[in-house]
């Protein structure tokens, strides 16, 4: 029987993560990194990848490469598995962890129901949802041949239950349909990769509950009142999940949705 050090390391073994330039993304790598594996950080923001990614090289000591993609370009998407094959050597595990957010200045985005816009759900769905789907699609060849192929879908909180709209009043925050919609959605993706792409490959989900992110005072009170660990999240909350389902530690676990919210989906 293995040890528990043998069943979490990564050790010859690449992840890729999307959103790698990201504050959940750039945790997620580090903590497999820890664990010790070359790591490909995916993001359209070419300084903050630099900067992630020599952060990585210096703190675990570990090979790191970095891809510049959009991912809402199909072509882009679907030709960046080849590229980290190349550069990397192996594509063992795939972390779908960029997502389109939105602020609070996209129009027929943080604004009322009846305001909100069609070109912004799609958005939301071409890199929440669709993109996703191509870039496991294009990977699968990589994962398969992997042996222990994992894919893990950062989704939301949102993605299972609805907003509670008390914990917006008197701020400029939003939380759109197209949001929600677009994280329930890879929920269901999540289960059906999972059932399909059995046993070579494992497919589950995290979906995070809110982050700390300097946000209003009254909003953050509200939330942490409101959730039974009494605080929001922080990024170093998502390590020990991601390296979880990355790792054998989870080598009998599939198509699951792990919640990290402290407590709040309890109620």
């Amino acid at each position: 029987m293995r040890t528990i050090s043998q069943l979490m390391s990564l050790t010859g073994k690449t992840a890729v993560i999307t959103g790698g330039a990201g504050h959940i993304g750039a945790a997620i790598a580090e903590a497999l990194a820890e664990a010790g594996a070359t790591i490909a950080l995916v993001d359209r923001e070419r300084l903050e990848l630099e900067r992630r990614a020599e952060h990585l090289r210096r703190a675990a000591s570990v090979d790191v490469a970095t891809f510049e993609v959009e991912l809402a370009d199909e072509a882009s998407v679907r030709a960046l598995p080849r590229h980290v094959a190349e550069r990397c050597g192996s594509f063992d595990v795939l972390v779908n962890c960029a997502a389109f957010v939105g602020t609070s200045k996209l129009d027929g985005w943080a604004v009322p129901f009846e305001q909100q816009r069609s070109a912004a759900w799609r958005a939301a769905f071409e890199v929440n949802v669709t993109a996703v789907f191509e870039l496991v699609q294009a990977a699968l060849p990589l994962l398969e041949q992997s042996g222990k192929g994992s894919v893990i879908n950062v989704s939301s909180l949102y993605g299972v239950v609805g907003p509670d709209w008390r914990l917006y009043e008197g701020t400029a925050m939003g939380n759109p349909a197209a949001y929600g919609a677009s994280k329930g959605a890879l929920i269901q993706l999540t289960h059906w990769l999972a059932t399909t792409l059995a046993p070579r490959v494992r497919v589950n989900a995290m979906s995070p509950g809110g982050v700390w992110r300097n946000q209003p005072a009254e909003f953050v009170e509200r939330y942490t009142q409101r959730t039974p660990l009494a605080r929001m999240a922080t990024e170093e909350d998502f390590k020990g999940v991601a390296l979880f389902l990355a790792s054998d530690l989870s080598s009998y676990v599939t198509g699951q949705n792990l919640i990290v919210d402290g407590g709040w989906c309890a109620w």
